[in-house]
């Protein structure tokens, strides 16, 4: 039962995520101020199966302009494995950059 109700619950969460990020897209909007095009250019050196050592130009271009601690407030989110991400190689991202790491991160 509690599997069934966790299943539930995370469905859930994937659903809010997926109309969140649709709301934001279609608003021109970002998260922690990253566009879904940023988001999207990062999204190769992070993914969970087979991700690429270095990140492109873009990617590096948007992750200098983000709100690092913002993004550090999802590295211990349960959904980053539902939606691909894996969190280590998010954490390493900005040394991949050149960007020096929020400290409390």
């Amino acid at each position: 039962m509690e599997l069934k109700l966790r299943t539930v619950v995370v469905a859930m969460a994937m659903v809010i995520l997926l109309v969140a990020a649709s709301t934001t897209a279609a608003a021109g909007q970002s998260l922690c101020n990253m566009t879904q095009v940023g988001l999207a250019a990062c999204k190769p050196c992070i993914a969970t199966v087979k991700p690429e050592e270095k990140p492109t130009e873009a990617c590096c271009t948007a992750l200098k302009q983000a709100d690092l601690p913002c993004l550090c407030s999802y590295k211990n989110s349960d959904l980053l494995p539902y939606l691909g991400i894996d969190p280590k190689q998010a954490m390493q991202l900005p040394a991949k950059c050149n960007i020096a790491p929020p400290q409390q991160c």
